[in-house]
């Protein structure tokens, strides 16, 4: 059975940091790209972050370009989420997905988590 658990998420004031982690089972996890998508209130899912199998490659999306990083752990079957500069647009929850190099286009994923919340206010 497929797993992946989010955990890290939290209230952070402005320009702070946060770190999430998503440890998968049930699956490969080396043979799939991880993706971190998020979903503010209100709004649909907004594609964040991947990274390739062998974190060779990582992705981002221009609106966190210079303050989130990823990175993953195969021997540990997690991927991470460095969040620097947090901004109150920022606030969602945060999901990890994954799936193929598709995806990068697509935005459709073969797993997902269940999310953490991330609530960056003063």
């Amino acid at each position: 059975q497929v797993h992946l658990v989010e955990s890290g998420g939290g209230l952070v004031q402005p320009g702070g940091s946060l770190r999430l982690s998503c440890a998968a089972s049930g699956f490969t996890f080396s043979n799939y790209y991880m993706y971190w998508v998020r979903q503010a209130p209100g709004k649909g899912l907004e594609w964040v972050s991947a990274i390739s199998t062998g974190g060779g490659s990582t992705y981002y999306a221009d609106f966190v370009k210079g303050r989130f990083t990823v990175s993953r752990d195969n021997a540990k079957n997690t991927v991470y989420l460095q969040m620097n500069s947090l901004l109150p647009e920022d606030t969602a929850v945060y999901y990890c997905a994954a799936g193929g190099r598709s995806g990068l286009e697509s935005g459709t994923y073969n797993y997902r988590g269940q999310g953490t919340q991330v609530t960056v206010s003063s």
